[in-house]
């Protein structure tokens, strides 16, 4: 019999039909007569109970069905007996496909602490939690590609490899293929890099938005979705070696343009991931208000995490100068009484998580975008005000996140971007092909960069950043 997914069960009325249902035992229960097996595959976070009369069924085949096992169940659907399910299967024939060593199997029927499953993370998909979180990272990916596409956009892979440090920054992770034994010297002790596999030193990018210019260039409206990857030694709760970024680029598009286009794009994706993954939400919502009751009352939320995405999807952004945010930061209570572990003194200062959050969730009490930064603190390729210190810069702020976009009117000015290059060290030959596209035909076009890993923090509640990804990587851990 042809098997049927337990979320079509549970949504559909087949009452009395006969059904095949496969899955993993969540939990089993019942007494000398009757077992009660919970049954859940991965479509929903539901389970299905499954009614054995023991009578039927052989004692080996019923003391193999453990918590954690695979089985396969012919049975008639019918509705439920007892309560919190309107349908369950009284179950005719039962195969175990997988065994489970119920004395070694680590997920047991309790709750186990996060820290916990991130050390069992091949296994951690078949909690409430993780299956939740990545049934709802599912569906924000297919909402950002929806958005993308109804807009017209064209898709773009961008290299994973590259030979240009999109940042500046330098924190990036070399690719080689020589033996590291071994290695090619120059006569004056160097790495000679023209004998390695690419001819020239590469890394693993750490953003797709210069190559995706070019695309913006010539295609008019580019988006990427893909890896990017950064060497910095940090452990925080916000950051991973290996993450996935969304960065559009749009030609002929003005900073203002650039704001309602991510403005549009969240609210979009956030209204997407609450009309489909309703379940998966609420059982979220309640996982988080459970976690938040053990908080002080001042750090919890004053919102349920549905009323916050209702929220988020029904205003508007606050916009304001990174000026008016430092005059406002400045004069709050937690500067004045030194409350800030990094204090703002005045114009120049580079906003800390802290700062962001005050303003988000503090000062506005809703999403914030700043803008026109000073360009000591920004990338080169950002467009020069007139004022000749700030750039036309924005970064968007959530609440609980802090930066969640960050993005920019690029600079078409071939020797106004020459001059930045040159003010920040950044080397003009690398990035000749870059400096090309504005000789030959340049116009003013506009980006912006969304952590993927950050919106789905925002849209499922998830406190750290481990935890909504399948498989972090992050120092000192590569494992899975």
């Amino acid at each position: 019999m042809k098997r049927t997914k337990i979320s079509n069960l549970l949504g559909e009325d087949f009452v009395s039909k006969t059904v095949c249902v496969k899955g993993w035992v969540r939990t089993k229960r019942g007494s000398k007569n009757v077992a009660f097996i919970a049954l859940n595959d991965g479509s929903t976070i539901n389970n299905i109970q499954i009614v054995a009369e023991t009578s039927s069924f052989d004692e080996e085949i019923l003391k193999d069905i453990t918590t954690g096992a695979c089985i396969s169940v012919d049975g008639k659907l019918i509705e439920s007996q007892g309560g919190g399910q309107k349908v369950e299967i009284n179950a005719d024939a039962i195969t175990v496909l997988g065994l489970a060593n119920a004395d070694t199997f680590p997920l047991q029927p309790k709750r186990h602490s996060l820290e916990f499953l991130r050390e069992k993370a091949h296994l951690r998909f078949r909690t409430n939690t993780f299956s939740a979180v990545f049934r709802v990272r599912h569906a924000l990916s297919f909402a950002i590609h929806n958005f993308f596409n109804e807009k017209g956009f064209v898709y773009m892979n961008t290299p994973i490899i590259t030979g240009a440090d999109a940042e500046g920054a330098g924190e990036m992770f070399q690719v080689t293929n020589l033996d590291l034994d071994s290695l090619p010297k120059k006569e004056d002790g160097t790495t000679d890099m023209s004998q390695d596999f690419f001819g020239k030193k590469t890394n693993l990018t750490v953003s797709g938005q210069l190559e995706a210019e070019l695309g913006a260039l010539a295609l008019g409206e580019v988006y990427t979705f893909g890896p990017t990857f950064r060497a910095e030694n940090s452990n925080t709760s916000r950051h991973l070696s290996e993450f996935w970024m969304i960065e559009p680029e749009v030609a002929f598009n003005t900073l203002e343009d650039n704001m309602d286009l991510a403005e549009d794009f969240l609210k979009y994706c956030i209204k997407y991931a609450l009309d489909k993954c309703n379940d998966d939400l609420a059982f979220l919502d309640k996982r988080l208000s459970e976690e938040e009751k053990n908080l002080p009352q001042e750090q919890r939320s004053e919102m349920t995490l549905i009323e916050r995405l209702n929220f988020v999807v029904e205003n508007n952004f606050e916009r304001l100068t990174y000026r008016e945010a430092i005059d406002i930061l400045k004069n709050s209570k937690p500067n004045k009484k030194k409350k800030f572990q990094y204090l703002i003194e005045g114009f120049g200062a580079d906003l800390q998580s802290e700062h962001e959050r005050f303003l988000v969730e503090k000062k506005f009490k809703k999403p914030v975008i700043l803008t026109d930064y000073p360009k000591g603190i920004k990338a080169f390729y950002m467009k020069m005000n007139e004022d000749g210190e700030t750039v036309r810069a924005m970064d968007i702020l959530f609440p609980g996140i802090g930066e969640i976009v960050g993005g920019s009117q690029r600079e078409e000015n071939l020797d106004i971007l020459k001059a930045r290059m040159e003010e920040m060290d950044v080397d003009q030959e690398e990035l000749w092909w870059y400096l090309e596209t504005r000789e030959f035909g340049s116009c003013p076009h506009s980006g912006f960069g969304l952590g993927f890993e950050r919106l789905i923090m925002f849209v499922t509640g998830m406190k750290n950043v481990r935890d909504v990804i399948p498989f972090p990587r992050f120092p000192q851990n590569a494992d899975f």
